[in-house]
């Protein structure tokens, strides 16, 4: 799952969102005087990456792009992002724009309390909003776009994340539905390691 599941995923609390987010860009690291929160976020995390990765459906969405492609994964991380964005009325009883803003305005306050590294990821996120460019597949796109603007020329030259949009295209149908059967199992075994009344945003 990309950066808007991973903020949704997360007890209502900015420092859990937070480091549910950074858990991927700091690769896991947590700095020195993290609160639990912080801590909690990246365990949190580790537990949705692991579990997608090895979800039948997660697996068979991967599999319509094709055989081969290395970066296979992270489009359907991208695309999941996508599907959320699409059917987040199914699964959050705050509205999206509002889920969004509040994330960004308490992120915001939150800047001068974090280290110099993870504060230049958070403050990009917030200042390109990002998470509010995932609402069509042409925004899909730019995402993709993004993605390979990042990759070295190495792995470039083997793979790219914009070759698959066509594809995703053509398999979206089946790609969402394979995602409404994951996602409410994703929400259901995160749910067993947070606290229950710090989950009111979940539909589910």
């Amino acid at each position: 799952m990309n950066w808007i599941a991973h903020i949704f995923l997360s007890e209502y609390n900015i420092n859990f969102q937070i480091a549910n987010y950074l858990a991927d860009p700091l690769k896991g690291r947590i700095w020195e005087k993290a609160n639990e929160n912080i801590k909690k976020g990246m365990s949190t995390h580790k537990k949705i990456d692991a579990y997608t990765d090895s979800h039948e459906k997660f697996k068979k969405s991967k599999n319509r792009l094709g055989e081969k492609g290395l970066l296979k994964a992270v489009v359907m991380d991208l695309t999941y992002d996508y599907l959320l964005t699409k059917n987040w009325n199914k699964f959050c009883n705050i509205p999206q724009k509002e889920f969004l803003d509040t994330f960004h305005y308490n992120a915001k306050k939150e800047l001068k309390n974090i280290p110099q590294e993870a504060s230049f990821y958070l403050k990009r996120l917030i200042e390109h909003e990002i998470l509010h460019q995932y609402n069509s597949l042409e925004e899909l796109q730019i995402a993709f776009n993004r993605v390979d603007y990042k990759l070295s020329s190495r792995l470039k030259s083997r793979d790219n994340c914009s070759r698959y949009l066509n594809i995703v295209e053509k398999n979206i149908e089946g790609i969402e539905e394979d995602f409404l059967l994951f996602f409410p199992q994703l929400c259901f075994e995160i749910k067993k390691s947070l606290d229950k009344t710090k989950i009111d945003h979940w539909k589910i």
